[in-house]
C-alpha cells in the first residue's frame, strides 16, 4: 500500500527511447521529472524523487543529481528554502532574458509567449540587461502590466562591457556605451589598462553587480577616444556583446576540413542534381551563397526546385563549431563588412553554392498548381553545380527589360528557366495577396564610400521583381519545412508572429478613428482586415502616416519550439530553413528534416522542448542584438556623413513623435535627427501617444508623425550618435516651402488623450513580416 500522501509516479516515460540512445545508464527524461513533479502537487527533495521513480544504484543517484542540477541551471526547477524542488511554470514564476532601460528599470521578456513582466530599478540592482532569470509575479500595475521580483539569476548575459572610461576623486570606472546597461563598471587600481579620461574601452568583468555593488572590471581594450572611419563596425560589436574572434578549438576544426567536398561524401545515398540548371541569384556584394533556384512549367503548374546548402553536414552537433555557432545565433551584416555566424572556410567556401562546383545540399522539390496552392513536396540531400552567380539586376535586365546584353551573357537555356521563376512569382503574389499577406512600404537604403572609407552618399535600394522572386520562393520553402516538421512530429523552431497585442489594437483603432478609418476583424483581426484599411489609404495624402502608425502596432517575429503562425505572411505554420549559413534556427531545421530523411521517428530527434524553448529565446536576442548593432554602426557613418553638413537646411519628414521631441527623417539622407521640444515655439506641448502628436497648450499647434518640415543641422555627436536638429518651418511643401499658419488641434487645450506620456524603448518594435 502506497504511503499517505504519496502520489504514484505518472505513466511510462515518453523520452525512454531517447534517453536510452544517448545514455549507457539511462533514467528518467527531463519531461518525464517535470511530469512527476507537477502530478505530486508539492515540492520534494531529491532522495524523495529517486525513492519514488525506484532508482537505487549508486550511479543512478549521481545521474538524478547531475540532471536536476542542470535542470536548476537551464531555469526548469528551483530550489526552495528545505532543498525541495518547485517547477517553474508561467503562473508565478517565470524564466526568460532580462531587458534593460536606460532610467534603470528593466523586464523579464518570458521564454516562449507571455506577457513581459516589468522590474523595478530595485529589482534590476544585481542585474544586467541580458541576463536570464527567474522571476515571481508580485502583483499588476494600474494598466494591468505583471509586477516582478527577482527570485534566481540563472546565466549572466556580459562577460565585456564597452564604454568610456573616466575618474573621479582617484576611482575609476567605465560608463557603458550601450544604454541598457545601466551600472558603471567599477575598475581596480591595477585594471585601467592605460586608459585616458574619455577613452573607449573595453573592459572584462570581474564580479558581477550585487545588490549592494556595481559590477567590477579591468580594461582589456583601449579603442581611442573617437569612432574614426573603419572602427564602427569593431565598436559596434563590441557595445552590443557580438563575438568578434574564433576560439581555437574551432580554428582547429576549420583546419582538418578539405577545400572541396569529399567523393565519398557525394554518393552518401544524395540525389544527383549536377545537370540540374541551378542558379543562385543575390545582390552584388554578396559573398555566401546558400540558395539556389530552378523552375519548370508542368501540366498542372510549376515545379519549384529551392537547394540550400547542407551546412548540417559540416557543422556536428557536440562540436567547437556548433557551439561557436549557436552563441552567435546569426551572422550581422555591417556596412562594408560581416561578422559570420561561421567560419568563412565554411560560409564563403565548403557551404556557399558557388558557381560551377560540386557543392552538398539540402532540398525542398516542390509541385505546385497554377494558382500557388502547393500539391506536395519532398526533402532530400543532394550533391548539385551552381550553374551561374546571377544579381537581381542580371536577371532583371534579362528577363523584364529584355536587355539583348544581360541576355546573351546569362545564355538562353537560362534564360527560359528565370521566365519560368518569374511567371510563378506573378502566381505566388496573387495567392499571397488572396491570403492577406500585409506588405508595408518601407525604404531601405545603401551607402557609398570613397577610397578612404568615408561615406559620399546614403541612397535607397531599388528593389525589382527578381528582388521579390526569391523572397517568394524561400517563403514557399520555409512553408513546407513547417509542414514536414508538423507532419513527423519533429520538435523544433518555428518563426512565430503573433497578431498585435490588445492594447495595441485599441491605440491603433483610436488612431484610425480620428481619420475617419476602420479596422475589421473585432479582437482577432486578420491581415486580410489590415489590407482593407491600406486599400482605403492608398490615394490619401496621409497614406504615409496610416501606414507608419499601422507598422508600429504589429509585434516583432520571434523563435519559439511552439506554432502559432505567422500574422504578417498570413500563414497557418512557418519556419527558416533557408539560410543554415547565416541563422542557427535554420540549421536546428536542417537537423530535424535530416533526421527524418534517415529513417528515424520525428519524436526520437534528441532536442527537448525546453531545450528548444531556451534556443528560441536565445536566437531571438541575437537577432535584435544584430539589429542593434547594425543600427548603431549605420549611425556612426552617417553622423560622419552629416558632420560636413552642419548649419545645412533640410527636408525631412517627422518619422517618430515623442514626449520629449521629434525624430525627422531627413530626405536625400535618410538618417533621423531630434528637434528637441525646447526647440519648438514657446508653448507647453501635450504628447499625444493615439494621435502620435505633440499639441501645443496656448496656441493649438501640432506636429504629427509624417509632417513635412524643414529644419536645420544643429549639432552632431559622432561619439554619442546622436544628431540635433531646429525646426525651420512646418508644415511645408515637397520643396521646402511653408504652407499655410500650421495646423490647429481639434482638441481643447490641455485635453490630449495622451498628455505628458512616454513612449518605451521597445514600443513599436516593427515585424519581419517580409521574410
Amino acid at each position: 500500500m502506497a504511503k499517505r500522501g504519496k502520489k504514484t509516479p505518472p505513466r511510462r516515460d515518453p523520452y525512454q527511447e531517447r534517453e536510452q540512445a544517448k545514455y549507457d545508464n539511462p533514467i528518467p527524461s527531463r519531461e518525464y521529472l517535470l511530469e512527476f513533479l507537477a502530478a505530486q502537487g508539492r515540492p520534494l527533495g531529491r532522495r524523495e524523487i529517486a525513492e519514488a521513480l525506484g532508482l537505487e544504484t549508486p550511479d543512478q543517484h549521481e545521474a538524478l543529481r547531475r540532471r536536476l542540477r542542470a535542470m536548476e541551471r537551464d531555469g526548469q526547477l528551483v530550489r526552495n528554502r528545505r532543498r525541495g524542488y518547485l517547477i517553474v511554470d508561467h503562473s508565478e514564476l517565470v524564466r526568460g532574458r532580462v531587458m534593460g532601460r536606460p532610467d534603470g528599470s528593466g523586464f523579464l521578456a518570458p521564454d516562449g509567449s507571455g506577457q513581459r513582466i516589468a522590474l523595478s530599478p530595485r529589482q534590476m540592482r544585481c542585474l544586467l540587461h541580458s541576463d536570464r532569470a527567474i522571476v515571481r509575479i508580485t502583483g499588476h500595475d494600474e494598466h494591468g502590466t505583471p509586477q516582478g521580483e527577482l527570485v534566481e539569476i540563472l546565466e549572466r548575459g556580459n562577460r565585456q562591457i564597452t564604454g568610456r572610461f573616466f575618474e573621479e576623486h582617484g576611482v575609476g570606472f567605465l560608463v557603458p556605451e550601450n544604454k541598457r546597461l545601466h551600472h558603471d563598471v567599477l575598475l581596480s587600481a591595477d585594471g585601467r589598462g592605460g586608459a585616458e579620461d574619455g577613452e573607449l574601452a573595453v573592459a572584462e568583468l570581474l564580479a558581477q553587480p550585487t545588490e549592494r555593488r556595481q559590477p567590477i572590471g579591468r580594461i582589456v581594450q583601449v579603442l581611442g577616444r573617437h569612432i574614426d572611419a573603419g572602427q564602427e563596425v569593431e565598436a559596434a560589436a563590441r557595445i552590443h556583446g557580438i563575438p568578434m574572434e574564433w576560439p581555437e578549438q574551432v580554428e582547429a576544426e576549420v583546419a582538418s576540413l578539405d577545400e572541396e567536398v569529399a567523393e565519398a561524401d557525394k554518393e552518401d545515398g544524395r540525389v544527383d542534381l549536377r545537370r540540374l540548371p541551378l542558379v543562385t541569384i543575390d545582390g552584388a556584394d554578396a559573398r555566401d551563397f546558400d540558395d539556389a533556384l530552378y523552375c519548370e512549367p508542368t501540366a498542372k503548374g510549376w515545379r519549384l526546385v529551392v537547394a540550400i546548402a547542407d551546412v548540417s553536414h559540416y557543422v556536428q552537433p557536440g562540436s567547437a563549431l556548433d557551439a561557436e555557432a549557436r552563441t552567435r545565433g546569426n551572422s550581422v551584416y555591417f556596412p562594408r563588412a560581416v561578422t559570420p555566424m561561421l567560419p568563412e572556410a565554411l560560409s564563403n567556401g565548403l557551404c556557399s553554392l558557388n558557381p560551377h562546383v560540386d557543392r552538398l545540399c539540402m532540398v525542398c522539390d516542390v509541385l505546385l498548381q497554377g494558382n500557388g496552392k502547393v500539391l506536395r513536396s519532398r526533402f532530400y540531400r543532394a550533391v548539385m553545380r551552381s550553374a551561374a552567380r546571377l544579381t537581381y539586376e542580371q536577371a532583371a535586365a534579362a528577363v523584364l527589360d529584355g536587355d539583348p546584353q544581360a541576355r546573351a551573357e546569362i545564355g538562353e537555356e537560362l534564360i527560359g528557366h528565370l521566365e519560368s521563376l518569374h511567371g510563378l512569382y506573378q502566381t505566388l503574389r496573387r495567392a499571397r495577396q488572396r491570403r492577406g499577406a500585409i506588405d508595408f512600404d518601407t525604404t531601405e537604403t545603401q551607402m557609398r564610400f570613397d577610397e578612404s572609407g568615408r561615406v559620399t552618399a546614403v541612397e535607397p535600394t531599388e528593389r525589382n521583381d527578381f528582388h521579390r522572386t526569391v523572397e517568394e520562393c524561400m517563403i514557399v520553402a520555409n512553408v513546407c519545412a513547417a509542414k514536414y516538421l508538423r507532419k513527423h512530429k519533429v520538435p523544433s523552431l518555428y518563426r512565430v508572429h503573433e497578431r498585435p497585442s490588445e492594447e495595441k489594437l485599441e491605440q491603433l483603432r483610436g488612431f484610425l478613428a480620428e481619420v475617419g478609418l476602420q479596422l475589421g476583424g473585432g479582437d482577432e483581426p486578420t491581415g486580410l482586415d489590415y489590407a482593407e484599411v491600406m486599400r482605403q489609404a492608398k490615394e490619401r495624402p496621409d497614406r504615409h502616416l496610416i501606414e507608419t502608425v499601422m507598422l508600429r502596432s504589429m509585434q516583432a517575429a520571434e523563435y519559439r519550439p511552439d506554432n502559432a503562425g505567422h500574422f504578417g505572411l498570413a500563414l497557418e505554420a512557418y519556419t527558416h530553413f533557408t539560410s543554415p549559413i547565416r541563422r542557427y534556427p535554420d540549421l536546428i531545421v536542417h537537423r530535424g528534416i535530416g533526421h527524418v530523411i534517415d529513417g528515424h521517428k520525428g519524436s526520437s530527434f534528441p532536442v527537448s522542448h525546453d531545450d528548444l524553448l531556451t534556443l528560441g529565446e536565445h536566437c531571438s536576442m541575437t537577432e535584435r542584438r544584430a539589429d542593434e548593432a547594425t543600427r548603431d554602426a549605420e549611425m556612426t557613418l552617417k553622423c560622419e556623413y552629416l558632420a560636413e553638413h552642419l548649419g545645412d537646411e533640410l527636408n525631412g519628414i517627422i518619422a517618430a513623435v515623442t514626449s520629449f521631441g521629434l525624430f525627422v527623417e531627413l530626405e536625400g539622407v535618410y538618417v533621423d535627427g531630434l528637434v528637441h521640444i525646447t526647440n519648438l515655439e514657446s508653448d507647453f506641448f501635450h504628447f499625444d501617444a493615439v494621435g502620435h502628436r505633440l499639441v501645443g497648450d496656448r496656441t493649438g499647434k501640432e506636429y504629427r508623425l509624417s509632417d513635412r518640415v524643414r529644419v536645420r543641422v544643429a549639432r552632431v555627436d559622432k561619439d554619442d550618435r546622436k544628431i540635433d536638429l531646429e525646426m525651420i518651418a512646418h508644415p511645408v511643401d515637397a520643396e521646402g516651402n511653408p504652407v499655410g499658419g500650421g495646423k490647429q488641434s481639434s482638441r481643447r487645450k490641455g485635453k490630449s488623450s495622451g498628455s505628458r506620456r512616454r513612449s518605451g524603448p521597445e514600443a513599436g518594435a516593427p515585424p519581419s513580416s517580409g521574410e
